[in-house]
């Protein structure tokens, strides 16, 4: 019986220092003046432990929604090759996670070091963070730019005008205690 408890009670406490969502929203415009670029997609998975301030990302590249159906086939075939890529992924590190009370409304600023995993290529970034607490539940924003080039993204010269050679990436995860 008192192993019983003892299981529950760590896993009570272990439930309660992870957060998760299954539903996170991750979208990027790579446009110029030219044409409207934009994609988003509303199921990507976020994990943080809160001991070890470790945070995994993750996504299926075919999951992203374009205005325009062949802008969708284009994405996927020609630039990010779902098929042969199927996921993108980040795993890092929240910096100065400890200086987040998540009992306590309000907003913090902190960084993330990690790899994002892209296109085949794995590239270390440092990224900003915004966490707000409400009523003890954390939502992280992330917003950041990433140069197309540096995961072997090919932009064909007959659209170089109508494609930004770097995309900006912006990031909202609603974030609940994991159990």
């Amino acid at each position: 019986m008192l192993t019983v408890l003892f299981a529950l009670l760590n896993f009570i406490a272990f439930s309660q220092t992870r957060y998760f969502t299954k539903t996170g929203v991750i979208s990027f415009i790579a446009g110029t003046p030219v044409e409207d670029i934009d994609g988003v997609n509303k199921s990507a998975s976020c994990v943080i432990d809160v001991p070890t301030a470790q945070v995994e990302v993750a996504l299926l590249v075919k999951g992203f929604e374009f205005k325009r159906g062949l802008m969708q086939e284009h994405f996927n075939e020609n630039y990010l090759e779902s098929e042969k890529y199927p996921k993108a992924f980040f795993k890092g590190k929240i910096n100065d996670l400890a200086k987040i009370d998540f009992k306590q409304d309000r907003k913090y600023e902190v960084t993330s070091i990690g790899i994002l995993d892209m296109h085949g290529v794995k590239k270390e970034i440092e990224v900003p963070v915004a966490f707000v607490i409400e009523k003890g539940l954390p939502t992280a924003t992330i917003d950041f730019n990433v140069v197309l080039a540096d995961y072997k993204i090919e932009i064909p010269s007959a659209v170089r005008d109508k494609i930004s050679k770097t995309a900006t990436i912006k990031a909202v995860f609603d974030l609940k205690p994991l159990r």
